[in-house]
């Protein structure tokens, strides 16, 4: 997200620090402001050590690319947009993270079942949708039935400050909540209950 007349984004920590972003023309896609950015990634890490992370709703990449900047080993970014893509890869050169980094264009739900049946799982998911989509409890319970999720990862949604997603079902648990303007950020810590076996089907 940014606010009204702020475009450039960059890469606050790690490898890639300060790093300057393109971000997309228009105003459909909001980049993730500095601040909320240093404040998504306070909670969550600030630094990993290896892992895979998944950027859905990607927009310019900046996510996906700070939580490798932090280290972690892969990113998959995803995003619907043509315009969202050629700025994710541009992004992604001008990172450095060619080698670490998958880009995809495709919609969300269509994503998820394509990364599914590779099985690949993820530590850290960055949920990022059009404000419009409220539906990102959906997209974490599709994310833990598919099996996509390593114990303890970390999912953040970003989301406007008017909703609220709150305590959900299951095997996530709400860490932190916090407010910053007309934006909000919810994180929750997925905790493994018991792992399905991969390819297992209904007698």
């Amino acid at each position: 997200m940014s606010w009204k007349g702020e475009k450039a984004v960059r890469v606050i920590a790690g490898v890639a620090k300060g790093r300057m972003l393109k971000a997309v023309p228009g105003n459909q896609t909001r980049p993730t402001t500095d601040k909320v950015k240093e404040a998504i990634f306070s909670m969550i890490g600030p630094y990993f050590d290896g892992g895979a992370a998944l950027d859905l709703f990607a927009g310019t990449g900046g996510l996906g690319l700070e939580a490798w900047s932090r280290g972690a080993e892969k990113v998959v970014f995803v995003d619907r947009e043509q315009a969202s893509i050629a700025v994710i890869r541009a992004n992604v050169q001008a990172a450095g993270a060619e080698e670490a980094s998958e880009i995809y264009r495709n919609d969300a739900e269509r994503a998820l079942k394509a990364l599914a049946k590779r099985g690949i799982r993820f530590s850290y998911v960055f949920l990022d949708p059009p404000y419009r989509l409220k539906t990102m409890d959906a997209v974490m319970a599709e994310l833990s039935r598919q099996d996509m999720l390593e114990d303890g990862a970390a999912i953040v949604v970003e989301h406007d400050a008017k909703h609220e997603y709150g305590e959900l079902d299951g095997p996530f648990t709400l860490m932190r909540s916090a407010k910053y303007g007309d934006i909000a950020v919810s994180i929750y810590h997925f905790e493994l209950e018991e792992r399905p076996n991969r390819g297992e089907t209904d007698a």
